[in-house]
């Protein structure tokens, strides 16, 4: 390599370095895009946490609903349960899917804080978890009438985050599901 060549070799090195710092930093690490996406809700037979019966993916399709990924242990959780009460008082369907948690703490739970799930699906080793990309508890996803999940949201679901996201896109949901 010429002795010029090299001289620029740090300058080069460094800009490269700059760039990929600069793209890095200008992503939203709120935003965990999911591979699922326009894709079927996984197949999956697990219980529910009230009685113990077999709970099937057909047992939860069929209406547009929001499947909130959720655990005792999960801090984040306890302060999104009201609003997802308030979410469900109004008619809004929601299943639960209790991930990695125990039974006893989860009904506990639900007996304290109120139910606002339709049903609970008890994922006790998380393996609905892994076949919808779970990174941890709590996550929400919109899915249609026909089991597909058409958004996912990581995190709390508090009134800003119904009222500019998940709010317009239920609308959009609700109105596909009425078409003839």
């Amino acid at each position: 390599m010429a002795p010029r060549l090299k001289l620029f070799l740090p300058l080069v090195i460094f800009v490269v370095l700059a760039g990929f710092l600069y793209r890095g930093l200008s992503l939203d690490p709120m935003e965990l895009p999911s591979a699922l996406i326009d894709k079927p809700l996984p197949a999956f037979s697990l219980t529910a946490l009230a009685d113990g019966r077999a709970l099937t993916r057909d047992d939860v399709i069929g209406e547009p609903a929001l499947f909130n990924v959720w655990a005792t242990w999960c801090i984040s959780c306890r302060a999104e349960h009201p609003y997802l009460q308030r979410l469900a008082d109004t008619g809004i369907p929601i299943y639960g899917i209790n991930y990695k948690d125990e039974d006893q703490a989860a009904r506990r739970w639900l007996q304290e804080l109120g139910d606002p799930y339709r049903a609970n699906i008890v994922d006790r080793e998380g393996s609905l978890g892994v076949d919808l990309g779970v990174y941890g508890a709590p996550e929400t996803y919109l899915v249609d009438a026909d089991g597909v999940i058409r958004y996912r949201h990581v995190g709390v679901i508090d009134d800003r985050v119904w009222r500019d996201t998940l709010e317009p896109l239920w609308r959009e949901v609700l109105a596909m599901a009425q078409e003839p």
